[in-house]
Formats: structure tokens, C-alpha cells, sequence
């Protein structure tokens, strides 16, 4: 595979969690990385400063020379941004990492035949942990895929899902890390009640978490792995309990059902 020279238009968080991971996983496969937003120039030069990519206000200026555009901006952005990009597109593969932007986006505004595919990755991928799922349009060769599985290795882990599906699963894999996070702040806080520091109580909350998702991702099923924690009548089950007359798997389920209608409209906005 030859090296590649990547243009990322939006520079936000999600944008450094993916370029940040190719060059500390990928680097044999990335020849540049240019990273362009409109406004905020202080962030640009914190990014180069950082990381040693190049940047830019001005994408229409280098976008003829790279060979992948990730369209990192907002969703409410992309449609301005590909009827400013369609003059500029000779067969480059473009790849969008917004809730609620489809390939029919994609495609509707783009030269037909354009290689396009739209990926969701999580904020992991800052670690290389993302859950990355992903879907390409019609137009992508096998080399295209060779390059997105290349990039999306290089954040985590992946699964290819129909468009429907990643409409549909955006809040599980995209979204929920916030549903998780705000779990564990509550459980920090409860600790720091007891006497021991905000250090000590995020130790203690992080290995718990760890240590649950390990044995999930070996395998198991969480409903067994709850029963197993949970005697009857016991500790564990008085907690529980309080959850479920909470409303808990209600609530989640509510959550991931406004999360992707929320997307959903952002895309068609």
C-alpha cells in the first residue's frame, strides 16, 4: 500500500482522536496529514505543535493533492462543505465520521462515481480502543476498503453494518461511552462520600469498569455475569432492585432512541 496523504476538514475532537491514532499505529502507511478548519487557528497550531501535521484555513488549496478527505466537520456543516468540494473531486475517497450523514448525502453531492464512505467511530480511538462501524457506497474498489480498514485498524476495533444499521446503532457504539462516563462520575461521587480522595475514588471506579468489560469482551454474557454477582436476597440485589423501579433499562433504552433521532435530524438539516 503507498503512503497516503490524508486531509481532515474539521479539527475537533474526534478528528485528533483518529489522526493521532494513524500516526502512532499507522505511520508506514501516511505519507501527511493536514488538518484544516476556518476558524480556529489557535487550535490548528496546538495541533501541530503537538503532533507535527501540517494545517490549514484555506482546504480548497491542498485538496487536489491528497488522496482521502474525512469530512470531520459538523453534520450541519456538510452540506455547504461538499457543494464547495464537488469542483475539486477527481476520484479522491471521501469519508465522513458525522452522526446522521449517509452515503445518499454523500453521494447526491459528490461527482457520480466518487468513492465514499461514512464511518462511526467513538472517542476510544484515542487510546486505539474505538468501536468503530462502517458502510461504503457504491462507487469504493477493494483498494478503497484496503484503506479504511488500514485507518480504522489503526483506531480499534471495526465491523462493516448496513447504512440502516449505523443510523440505527449511532447512540450504541457512538454515543453511549457518554451514558458510561456519566455512570462513572456518579459512582466517583458516591465513593468521595465515604472519605477517600477523587484520586482514589477514580482508581477504584476505573479498575471496576475495566474488569467488567474484559469479561464481557471474553465472551460472556452479561445477564449471566450479573446473575453471578447478584445473590438472592443480597447486596447486590437491593441495588439492583432500586435501579429497576428507577426505570434503568427504560431510561437507556429511551436514551438510544432519542440519540438517533437527534442524529437522524442533524443529518437532514
Amino acid at each position: 500500500m503507498d503512503k497516503q496523504k490524508i486531509l481532515f476538514i474539521g479539527a475537533g475532537r474526534m478528528a485528533e482522536a483518529i489522526f493521532s491514532g494513524l500516526l502512532k499505529e499507522k505511520a508506514e502507511f501516511i505519507e501527511t496529514i493536514i488538518l484544516s478548519n476556518q476558524s480556529d487557528v489557535t487550535r490548528l497550531e496546538k495541533m501541530q505543535a503537538a503532533y507535527n501535521v501540517a494545517i490549514t484555513t484555506d482546504w480548497k488549496t491542498v485538496i487536489s493533492d491528497v488522496d482521502i478527505i474525512v469530512l470531520a466537520c459538523p453534520p450541519k456543516a456538510h452540506a455547504a462543505v461538499l457543494d464547495d468540494m464537488r469542483p475539486f473531486i477527481k476520484g479522491q475517497f471521501i469519508v465522513t465520521v458525522a452522526a446522521g450523514i449517509g452515503l445518499a448525502i454523500l453521494e447526491d453531492k459528490l461527482p457520480t462515481g466518487t468513492p465514499v464512505a461514512w464511518v462511526m467511530p467513538n472517542t476510544s480511538a484515542d487510546v486505539g480502543e474505538s468501536m468503530s462501524i462502517y458502510c461504503y457506497g457504491q462507487a469504493v474498489s477493494n483498494h478503497e476498503r484496503e484503506l479504511l480498514e488500514m485507518m480504522l485498524d489503526g483506531i480499534g476495533a471495526y465491523e462493516e453494518c448496513s447504512e440502516q444499521q449505523i443510523h440505527s446503532l449511532t447512540a450504541i457504539t457512538g454515543s453511549a461511552p457518554a451514558f458510561f462516563y456519566k455512570f462513572c462520575e456518579a459512582l466517583e461521587e458516591e465513593a468521595i462520600t465515604y472519605g477517600i480522595s477523587r484520586e482514589k475514588a477514580r482508581t477504584l471506579v476505573a479498575q471496576m469498569v475495566y474488569g467488567s468489560a474484559a469479561m464481557v469482551k471474553a465472551g460472556n454474557d452479561p445477564a449471566n455475569l450479573r446473575e453471578q454477582v447478584t445473590s438472592p436476597g443480597g447486596a447486590t440485589a437491593a441495588g439492583l432492585e432500586v435501579l429497576e423501579q428507577k426505570g434503568y433499562t427504560d431510561i437507556i433504552q429511551e436514551a438510544v432512541k432519542a440519540t438517533n433521532a437527534r442524529a437522524l435530524a442533524q443529518g437532514k438539516n
